[in-house]
């Protein structure tokens, strides 16, 4: 265990740079929000130098300081930009109300081992800002749309009024439109009765194939395997042409049995990899003492290879599911009218007729894949606690 060193008081001309510097960061966004960034840059960096030499330099009790230039930053924002710059301004507040003394006080580095140079300190904040700018720009368009969900105009921008966090800019009527339009409502009734049904078949012959090629005496296992995970690798374009080809000549083209076999061929490749996955830390004693106890083949994976398999077995199929249910582009060649699923409406909203209903369907959507992500890390974890009692 590293040796805790007494935290170090830092000089001004450390802490009034890298306060400058994330001054000149957040001063860039509001300048540009107000038509001049540079402008911005200089007045948020001269800003939080100032400020950052006035905090190391009055003994002021911390926490009023704090509360009182949060209080300073949300009437100047409320002022400049109503209620969203009051919310934007507490919150720059709160930050550089902390964020010099933090440097100032040196404990930035508490919880470091004390053997880091200054390069090694500088990185370890750096490498968890360039993260956190990553995962930022990685959800940025989930959280742009969704508040324009609630949009009260037909429009695809925020009005006004939204941005002024006025309430007559917000409303429920795209909700609305989509629960009570019948194309939305047979879209998805078409995607509620197609997914289950592809899922089912997908984790059926995916858990079977996975468990047959975990055995080491199956001949040609990683072409076996290359082949059943194509799908996940050959661009989905060519799937469905190659589809369509094929149930064109046999007869499923256009009918909701092969729109089926389509999205559980899509789907059986994650089965695959999720369940391999989990019968890697799986003790095959289990299944011999089964056999020695009497026990047939089937007796024996349902009662005792399925329990400690489920986990993986439930994220594959979750998988598959929002494969099915997220699919538009194998659909569009192997299905018909009659089987329009939701993506594939989303996708003709976007085409013939722009409609604010698409932001409420992806909202919806975006919800719905936020729950079942939830449910496949519980999963995971299950996974792994009952991984670590098998004995090796």
């Amino acid at each position: 265990m590293p040796t805790v060193l007494p935290l170090k008081k830092q000089p001004f001309s450390f802490v009034g740079p890298v306060s400058a510097a994330a001054g000149a960061f957040a001063g860039l966004f509001v300048g540009t929000a107000q038509g001049s960034g540079l402008l911005g840059i200089l007045l948020g960096g001269a800003l939080m130098a100032g400020l950052a030499y006035g905090l190391m330099t009055l003994e002021l009790p911390r926490r009023a300081t704090r509360w009182g230039i949060a209080a300073v930053f949300a009437l100047i924002g409320l002022m400049v930009g109503g209620v969203m710059g009051l919310i934007v301004g507490t919150a720059f507040g709160a930050f550089f109300g902390w964020f010099p003394l933090w440097l100032a006080d040196g404990r930035y580095r508490a919880g470091l081992p004390p053997y880091l140079t200054a390069g090694e300190v500088l990185w370890h904040y750096a490498f968890r800002v360039i993260c956190g700018m990553i995962f930022f720009f990685l959800i940025a368009p989930i959280v742009v749309v969704m508040p324009l969900s609630f949009n009260a105009e037909n429009f695809f921008t925020f009005t006004p009024e939204m941005l002024r966090l006025d309430p007559a800019g917000y409303s429920m009527q795209h909700y609305e439109d989509f629960f009570q339009s019948g194309d939305w409502q047979a879209a998805l009734r078409n995607s509620l009765t197609i997914a289950p049904v592809a899922t089912l078949l997908a984790v059926s012959f995916g858990t079977l194939a996975a468990i047959g090629l975990s055995s080491e005496h199956v001949p040609f296992r990683q072409a076996i395997m290359a082949i059943l995970i194509s799908p996940m690798i050959v661009p989905l374009i060519i799937s469905a042409a190659g589809m369509y080809f094929f149930y064109s000549r046999i007869g499923l083209q256009g009918t909701y049995l092969g729109v089926v076999l389509a999205h559980a061929a899509l789907g059986i490749p994650f089965v695959i990899i999720t369940v391999t996955a989990t019968l890697v830390g799986f003790d095959r004693s289990l299944t011999r003492a089964a056999a020695n106890m009497g026990a047939n083949p089937v007796t024996t994976f349902f009662r005792v290879q399925m329990p400690l398999i489920l986990p993986g077995v439930i994220s594959g199929g979750l998988f598959a599911f929002i494969t099915s249910f997220d699919e538009v582009v194998v659909v569009l060649f192997v299905g018909s009218a009659s089987q329009k699923t939701l993506p594939w409406q989303m996708f003709i909203g976007l085409r013939e007729q722009i409609s604010p209903t698409i932001l409420a369907v992806a909202t919806i959507l975006v919800c719905l894949s936020i729950a079942l992500l939830t449910t496949l890390e519980l999963l995971r974890r299950r996974s792994e606690k009952l991984r670590g009692m098998s004995p090796g």
